[in-house]
């Protein structure tokens, strides 16, 4: 065991300098390796990371791993390094830049040999790996976990509390998490997510004067919980946060550089850079007229044949306008211009990030020295690129901003100094001009995104200007603080938390009506995101159905919900996902709310090839297909490729029932559709070459679960679906390949939760308790009507906990044994543990309702009620718990009137976060059990 000695400093082996040499192939910087030692010793994070963009603060994910490596062989109770480290960005796009930084970390640590790493340096991998692994309950588990929230849509969730993780999310992903209302997230998922955000977790908050609110929202939250015990130890009880920023506020907490650093050759050649910055007042004028002038003129001075140039505007509607204006002005000989803004899928998004960072025609950081383009590279988006983008760019052009804006903008130009013929345009017009009207407070002017603050900037730059006799300032990294002196931007207020608030929040089973919309506690009342997730799908259900595929990450984009309200009408009967994520229920317009996920026929357009578009007619691309096959339906298939396959699809859908059609007129049929696919054109938004190769792909198997369309499989499918409904209300984790035994099953749980418990270092008692709600979670499933539906035709010798019936006939099979629909079979075990307590009185005095809360919310609900279902039956449950025999009532249209007041009060003994970490370790452990199932 290893214990930290506070008299001497004991250098953890391998040293950080060791650990990112044998990663990076190159040493640290002296302040990230200063910066490892600091946390390493003091066994905390700083406030604030205050390092100017451009000099590596991507690697404050590299110290955090290596310093949770260094504790692995600590007594988990004694660890201060957190399991989890979030990556919180307020740009969507971003999160994307910073997971190719940490999919390599995983990548490396899991197989050194795959990435080309020296015999030396493997071993050093290997040291962390293996140490990091030995900190999960999964031994064969890659040792780090790396997953991306995106879109407004997770592509999915932890699956084990103790396995060190990176998650990449943004700003509204992270917070709404936080305060139990996670986007994308069922609200089954819902408790489970707010546990790992909220507990054992460091939140790295990347460029933080974006997100000033979260910080304080976290602060806040302890206030709100007064008392809690602290279940992990203090430390990683509750989220840690630093600030990584180049412009923030400067206090005796802020890490920062030091004349070492300074005099290191590569920071300083970055930190002196060229950054000429012209500037252009204007007070008349089309501020996207005025900004692709700007950049035209750049690039026809350039000393190369072809040059970098990026356009920097404050919203998405001047972007896309900027973009067109350049467009018609271009000709794509001269010149390729590039749109990215955050309204865009990621399908898009990473075509046009893979042009941005091509290694020879790109503006990457990395681009080969002396690669000549063949044209010029335009690039216009908005805060998008910021922050978190390596990119280095010859000419910058950019509208009027705020001083933090400003430096991370130009921290884009002649990033690395290679570029001594740099320029910058500052184009600054007024905003009565630019919008029509005027937009005034107190007499002063106000713009859209920054308020006030661009007249200061303007007056700052323009001191300069009259002193130097002309109108280019030179703005290198460091410069800047000097010229432009400190931020006066004005982040609004946020409401306070106020603990009636959290605690309303804390109810996910059932959410009250009315309550507060949690944008405003973690982006402030001026600046919350009120969005809804969009995606397009060629195949919609309809009401009550079901979607299939989950929506992913990957095909969704959020949207402002007042320009979705403006687009859609309330006559078009929108399609939102409830809160199990998959199933549809039509609304208008004027009902949607933030966080809303929606469901676009692929023919409403709205969306082109650089993002959202209001104007776009096209069909858009269906990005499930690829993945997941064919929807055999009509009305999607015409609206794919304008093909009326009716009939075909009636005979290959027919049922045995239908006496008039054989299994080869089926077959053929399925053939016959094929064949006309292939023969048909590429449809509108798909390359040839994609077109093909999924067509090629699809097999002629039909694939019809329940309340779902049919489709043909595509080859790359897996045979077994990925389990997506945990917590369901049609009980499908109660599914499986194979049956299995009822005590088998809850036995593994059992074991499982402890396990989890130990490596993260719950107290004895705590990890009694939850290893015996894991073994006990699904004893209600004894009774004779699930057992029927478990086993309707009773081959099984045993009680089940799985059954192996197909899944189409999974609801026949419930109403044959009589199961009320919606039913829940936790009620009936936490009856039985509390009829089993009450013959124990000796047994967990402390516990008992903590034992019956973690049964009845094993599937996500009893937060604060189990909601009752139309049932009467008299008969009873009964099962033997640890050996001793026990009955219940098996009506489940009783309810238990005791569960709010137990929920009440562990969320005031352990903190809404605590219990529902405590929940998390035995929902998790039986989601890793019930996966685990023989194929």
């Amino acid at each position: 065991m290893h214990i930290p000695c506070h008299d001497t400093v004991i250098v953890p082996k391998p040293s950080f300098a060791e650990f990112y040499q044998a990663i990076h192939a190159r040493p640290p910087f002296p302040w990230q390796n200063r910066l490892a030692q600091q946390v390493a010793e003091t066994g905390k994070w700083p406030v604030e990371v205050g390092v100017p963009t451009g000099l590596g603060k991507t690697a404050c994910l590299d110290i955090a791993v290596w310093w949770l490596a260094t504790q692995a062989d600590w007594e988990p109770k004694q660890r201060t390094a957190p399991t989890r480290i979030w990556w919180v960005v307020n740009r969507r796009l971003l999160v994307d830049s910073t997971w190719e930084h940490a999919k390599r970390l995983a990548q490396v640590l899991a197989d050194p040999n795959s990435t080309g790493l020296s015999e030396g340096s493997g071993d050093i991998a290997v040291e962390v790996g293996e140490r990091l692994r030995s900190l999960s309950a999964d031994a064969d588990a890659p040792p780090l976990d790396v997953i991306r929230l995106r879109g407004g849509v997770a592509s999915r969730t932890l699956i084990d509390p103790s396995r060190p993780t990176i998650l990449l999310c943004t700003l509204p992903m992270y917070g709404s998490r936080l305060l139990f209302r996670g986007y994308g997230s069922s609200r089954s998922l819902r408790p489970i997510d707010a546990a790992m955000a909220g507990t054992d977790s460091l939140v790295l908050l990347d460029e933080a004067h974006l997100a000033p609110h979260l910080k304080e929202l976290i602060a806040a939250l302890s206030d709100c919980t007064p008392g809690t015990e602290s279940i992990l130890g203090e430390e990683r009880s509750r989220v840690r946060v630093t600030a990584l920023t180049a412009t923030g506020d400067v206090s005796n907490e802020r890490f920062d550089l030091d004349d070492q650093d300074k005099a290191h050759p590569v920071i300083r050649a970055r930190l002196y850079a060229a950054k000429p910055l012209e500037l252009r007042r204007f007070e008349k004028g089309e501020a996207a007229k005025l900004l692709a002038t700007a950049a035209l003129e750049l690039l026809e001075d350039a000393p190369k044949p072809a040059a970098s140039c990026l356009v920097f505007v404050n919203t998405p509607k001047t972007a896309r306008e900027v973009f067109e204006l350049l467009r018609n002005r271009m000709t794509d000989n001269a010149a390729e211009v590039v749109l990215l803004t955050g309204l865009s899928r990621e399908r898009e998004a990473e075509r046009t990030r893979a042009r941005i960072l091509d290694s020879v025609d790109g503006m990457t950081a990395t681009r080969e020295i002396g690669a000549i383009r063949q044209r010029h590279l335009i690039v216009v988006t908005t805060q998008t690129l910021e922050v978190g983008a390596d990119i280095d760019a010859e000419y910058l052009v950019t509208e009027a901003c705020g001083v933090r804006a400003l430096t991370q903008r130009l921290g884009r130009l002649n990033r690395l100094g290679h570029h001594d013929h740099a320029r910058a345009v500052y184009v600054h017009t007024s905003p009565l001009k630019r919008r029509g009207k005027a937009n005034r407070s107190d007499g002063d002017e106000s713009w859209p995104v920054y308020g006030e603050e661009p007249a200061r900037v303007l007056q700052r730059l323009e001191d300069v200007c009259a002193d130097g006799g002309d109108r280019v300032v030179d703005l290198s990294p460091g410069r800047v603080a000097g010229i432009l002196g400190p931020p006066r931007d004005n982040p609004k207020r946020a409401p306070e938390i106020l603990p009636g608030i959290l605690w309303e929040w804390t109810k996910t089973t059932i959410p009250p009506d009315g309550e507060a919309p949690v944008e405003p506690y973690f982006s402030g009342i001026g600046g919350a995101e009120y969005t809804v997730s969009l995606i397009w799908r060629v195949h919609v259900p309809e009401e009550s159905e079901r979607l299939w595929p989950r929506a992913a990450d990957r095909e969704a984009i959020d949207v402002p919900i007042t320009e979705v309200r403006d687009v859609l009408r309330d006559d078009e009967g929108i399609c939102r996902l409830t809160s199990d994520g998959v199933t549809v229920e039509v609304t208008q317009s004027s009902n949607l709310r933030p966080g809303d996920q929606i469901v676009l026929p692929a023919d409403r357009g709205l969306l082109d090839r650089f993002g959202w578009n209001r104007d776009a007619s096209e069909c858009v691309v269906d990005a499930s297909l690829v993945s997941h096959g064919l929807p055999l339906d009509e009305e999607a298939i015409e609206r794919l490729c304008g093909l009326d396959l009716g009939q075909h699809i009636a005979t290959a859908l027919a049922t045995d029932e239908d006496d008039e059609i054989d299994q080869s007129e089926r077959d053929e049929a399925v053939k016959t559709i094929l064949a006309q696919l292939t023969s048909t054109e590429t449809p509108p938004g798909w390359g040839a070459r994609e077109w093909v190769d999924f067509i090629t792909a699809l097999t002629p198997l039909v694939e019809a679960p329940r309340s779902e369309v049919p489709r043909l499989r595509v080859s790359s499918q897996d045979v077994q679906r990925p389990d997506n409904d945990i917590g369901s209300d049609f009980d499908e984790m109660s599914l499986g390949p194979l049956s299995v035994g009822l005590y088998e099953h809850g036995q593994a749980v059992g074991e499982r939760a402890r396990l989890i418990a130990e490596r993260i270092g719950l107290r004895p008692d705590l990890a009694d308790v939850v290893a015996l709600a894991g073994a006990l979670h699904d004893i209600g499933k004894a009774e004779d009507r699930f057992q029927r539906w478990l086993d309707p035709e009773g081959r099984e010798s045993g009680l089940l906990a799985k059954s192996s019936t197909p899944r189409h006939r999974w609801e026949a099979t419930r109403a044959a044994a009589g199961w009320p629909r919606g039913g829940r079979h936790e009620e009936l075990s936490a009856r039985l543990a509390s009829a089993w307590l009450e013959q124990n009185s000796w047994g967990l005095p402390e516990h008992r309702d903590l034992l019956l809360h973690l049964i009845i919310s094993h599937h996500g609900k009893g937060r604060p009620l189990l909601p009752p279902v139309a049932d009467g039956t008299v008969s009873k449950v009964s099962d033997t718990v640890e050996g001793v025999s026990v009955e219940a009532p098996a009506d489940l249209s009783v309810v238990d009137w005791n569960q709010p007041r137990r929920f009440r009060q562990l969320n005031d003994r352990f903190g809404p976060w605590g219990l529902a970490l405590l929940e998390a370790i035995v929902r998790l452990a039986d989601q890793t059990i019930s996966r685990r199932t023989p194929q």
